[in-house]
């Protein structure tokens, strides 16, 4: 044993953070975090003195997870903004180029990325950057306009995506072209359009050598690198036309003065709004910084007027708009809002550039932020299907998913399983409302510590159950947070507390089939848009629960009578069993126990102040006459 160790285990117990304090500032792995309480352990510390290492591990581990997880959304940032900083400070267009390629693979996760400009003189389109390619035909192609799947996003200026490239017959095959992409083993493709004004320069492409469905935001996200590479290759055209002017105009050094200007600001502002972003700035702290650089007031809204937004839109351009300028915030088609400059009709090329670029850099910090908030939750959505299907065993690896994701399975939790209730009028509005509720829910897990994920029509949410919470009210409380949030009712069963979770993910599963009983009782009763947990249904629940808790449902029927007899020696119990065996009638009940007619009424009355006024009641009745029967077979034989 070290001596650091050892050092750190003799600190008295005010001190249980500081050997974690030490593991964090020195970068250590997980499982060193264990350490401390071992050794505690090892040298017979007092529980409380382990108690306490165990609540400062538990806080050190959630710190480490959240400074990776800032780390990482920094370097995802960092690979955004580098490129809109790059573009700035052009001076090597190839390089510029390669930059946008590579992040492009690296944030879609694509086996290639590749890149290709439009060709006027001989009317096709070739290959001119490519990332992660082998093939060497893939790298030398040259499409005509229409032919494959990048002659047709250059011909139509629409992005195209195709699953399986060789069984898709929307566009025209070329043995040529189908060579090189067989050469590069290409299966799905993504290609956006590079576009200028109204005229399609190019197509960004990212592909995968697998078959696999690109969804809607990284179809907006690539969109916005095309509109980068795009930008690009404007601004170097426009240095071009610089140099050449410096031969032939007499005022060559006015023009090179100006446009230096111009990019010179241009990288400024952009250095700027990369700073601001990768501090971790929002959108309103960028619509606040252009609106100190313009002078003016910059604000983001999700609605402008239809006219000037559709026409910022069409021409790539922020528009004026009476004593306004608006600037569409949108990548790929998809309209995400818009930055609207206030009160200043008089906007120079600059400034107006400026605008353009803020609205740029805008969309792609929502786009990334949504990504990033998706993907989170389907890392949580996986971990709960492994738990559900129990196709992870290893308790350690599971830990450690559930701890990067804020998660702790050594708590008790609950399983709740969750379904609408509204009737869709069509396929698509069903789809949209599930995907609503697969969204709330997962949104309600995160800001939990649970998890959820997509099952049967619904949703399954496995969350923490808090000192002094019941499954019951967390059942209810979800349903009622999940139907404010979908606006439509939603129903939720819930399990019983579960426990030891990444010893024993075979539970989860047992949980969520508990779950989904209650679920379909509640809807059974008429009780749709409530929540409600076994223990809810007296009797009946003996049949929902997944673990048959006997003895939970005796102490809740007649726990009180039971331990009235145990403090004061009466005979409730017996009373009441004779009771019942007697037809309910007090005079057969007096002679079945040899007593006066007055001790079973008094008898009986104290029965009714430690069960209720109802006990009688049918239902009441019937459920405790059950939990007699039980306790007479649960309680051990008397000789």
């Amino acid at each position: 044993m070290s001596s650091d160790h050892v050092q750190s285990a003799e600190r008295p117990a005010g001190s249980a953070e500081a050997p974690f304090l030490e593991l964090l500032a020195r970068g250590a792995s997980a499982d060193a975090y264990e350490q401390p309480v071992l050794i505690a352990r090892a040298e017979g510390r007092p529980a409380e003195r382990i108690a306490a290492l165990e609540a400062a591990k538990a806080v050190a581990l959630r710190v480490r997870s959240e400074l990776e997880g800032r780390r990482r959304r920094e370097a995802e940032l960092s690979a955004l903004f580098e490129t809109a900083h790059d573009l700035a400070g052009l001076r090597d267009l190839d390089a510029v180029l390669r930059a946008i390629v590579q992040r492009a693979r690296s944030l879609l996760g694509t086996d290639v990325a590749y890149l290709s400009l439009n060709d006027p003189a001989r009317g096709d389109t070739y290959m001119r950057v490519t990332e992660g390619s082998v093939a060497a035909r893939f790298q030398q192609l040259r499409l005509g306009m229409g032919e494959g799947l990048g002659g047709l996003v250059a011909q139509t200026a629409r992005p195209y995506v195709t699953d399986d490239y060789f069984k898709d017959d929307r566009f025209q095959h070329t043995f040529t072209i189908d060579a090189g992409v067989r050469d590069e083993g290409l299966v799905a493709i993504l290609g956006v359009p590079l576009t200028l004004g109204h005229h399609v320069i190019g197509v960004l492409f990212a592909a995968d050598r697998r078959a696999r469905v690109f969804e809607r935001e990284q179809i907006a996200l690539l969109g916005s690198f095309a509109a980068l590479a795009a930008a690009a290759i404007d601004t170097a055209n426009l240095l071009t036309e610089t140099r050449s002017a410096l031969t032939e105009l007499e005022r060559a050094n006015e023009i090179i003065r100006d446009h230096s200007g111009v990019i010179e600001r241009a990288s400024d502002v952009h250095d700027r709004l990369a700073e601001l972003v990768l501090r971790g700035g929002g959108v309103h702290d960028v619509a606040a910084a252009v609106s100190e650089i313009l002078d003016g007031t910059v604000e983001f809204s999700e609605v402008a007027p239809a006219e000037a937004l559709e026409a910022s839109r069409a021409e790539g351009h922020a528009v004026r708009h009476k004593d306004d300028w608006i600037a569409a915030v949108a990548a790929g088609g998809e309209f995400l809002g818009a930055l609207v400059l206030r009160g200043h009709p008089g906007l120079d090329p600059v400034d107006q550039r400026t605008l353009e670029r803020a609205a740029m850099v805008t969309s792609l910090l929502l786009l990334a932020r949504r990504s990033a908030a998706e993907a989170e939750q389907r890392v949580r959505g996986e971990l709960l299907d492994d738990l559900l299907d129990a196709r992870d065993r290893d308790p350690r690896l599971l830990r450690e998913r559930a701890v990067r994701l804020d998660a702790d399975l050594d708590a008790t939790h609950i399983v709740l399983a969750a379904r609408l209730e509204g009737t869709a009028a069509d396929a698509d509005q069903e789809a949209a409302a599930r995907r609503r509720l697969w969204s709330a829910s997962s949104h309600l897990a995160a800001t939990r510590h649970g998890l959820a994920a997509a099952r049967d029509g619904g949703t399954v949410l496995l969350l923490p159950l808090t000192t002094g919470d019941t499954a019951t009210e967390l059942a209810r409380r979800t349903a009622g947070h999940l139907g404010t949030a979908v606006h439509e009712a939603v129903t939720v069963g819930a399990s019983a507390p579960v426990r030891d979770l990444a010893a024993r993910p075979d539970a989860v599963a047992a949980a969520y089939e508990e779950g989904r009983r209650c679920l379909d009782a509640l809807r059974l009763l008429g009780r749709s848009g409530d929540g409600a947990a076994a223990e809810d249904f007296g009797f009946l629940g003996l049949l929902l629960a997944g673990d048959r808790d006997i003895a939970g449902f005796v102490d809740r029927t007649i726990g009180p009578v039971v331990a009235y007899d145990d403090r004061r020696g009466t005979d409730l119990l017996r009373t009441l069993d004779a009771y019942f065996a007697c037809g309910m009638s007090p005079a057969r009940t007096k002679d079945e126990l040899h007593v006066h007619v007055n001790t079973v009424a008094q008898r009986l009355e104290r029965v009714g102040r430690l069960l209720g006024e109802d006990w009688q009641s049918p239902a009441r009745a019937l459920e405790i006459q059950l939990a007699l029967r039980l306790h007479r077979l649960s309680a051990p034989t008397r000789h």
